[in-house]
């Protein structure tokens, strides 16, 4: 296998400081919906980076589930490993990547909690089987097999039934961004990368160089 050769030029479209949306929330709510517009799998999906106790960079990929607020929003057990990071370090990055549209966007901010209101109106609205695995499951912890995890959620369903409460280490994280990155993919790798950065509570614009 030649991984060397796996090349792409990229054609599609430019991105200029005349055409951005002055708030970048406007501009991430645009490129959003020409992902969903063009029917992209998973557009929602996001990598997720955050760091270790010891340092160490980590990542996983999650699915957004709002943009509320000015902040990027996703769900997950509070006691998995990332979110023993984030209670520890509460910052994080998180990278859009929309292939079929050559385009990319990198979020870095603080982390913070949503209310515990918002967390059961989200956990509400998910299907029964999804509620019952976050009951049943200790997220990132080893387990001696599938067969633990199936018992589990078996039990949650004997003990619940349809309705099973949202567990108080499950609940969701808002990513409020201090620096936001738009890259569309130019021909000859001359991409275009618009960054925005909060200065004072306003929000500055600065080309980055490919």
């Amino acid at each position: 296998m030649n991984i060397t050769d796996l090349r792409q030029e990229y054609m599609r479209a430019g991105l200029a400081e005349a055409d951005a949306a002055a708030d970048p929330l406007q501009q991430f709510e645009h490129w959003f919906k020409d992902a969903l517009t063009a029917g992209l799998p998973l557009a929602n999906a996001l990598t997720l980076a955050t760091v270790t106790a010891e340092g160490a960079p980590d990542a996983r990929v999650v699915l957004l589930k709002g943009v509320d607020d000015g902040a990027f929003v996703f769900y997950t057990s509070y006691e998995s490993r990332k979110g023993r990071q984030l209670a520890a370090r509460p910052l994080a990055c998180l990278v859009f990547l929309w292939t079929q549209l050559e385009r990319q966007v990198r979020v870095e901010g603080r982390v913070e909690k949503v209310p515990s209101s918002e967390s059961e109106k989200y956990f509400l609205s998910r299907p029964v089987g999804a509620r019952l695995s976050a009951r049943a499951s200790a997220q990132s912890e080893v387990v001696a097999g599938r067969e633990v995890l199936e018992t589990a959620a078996k039990a949650e369903k004997a003990r619940h039934g349809d309705n099973p409460p949202r567990p108080a280490h499950w609940g969701g994280y808002r990513v409020v961004p201090q620096r936001i990155e738009f890259w569309q993919g130019r021909e000859n790798r001359l991409h275009d990368r618009l960054l925005y950065t909060l200065v004072r509570g306003a929000w500055k614009i600065e080309r980055l160089a490919p």
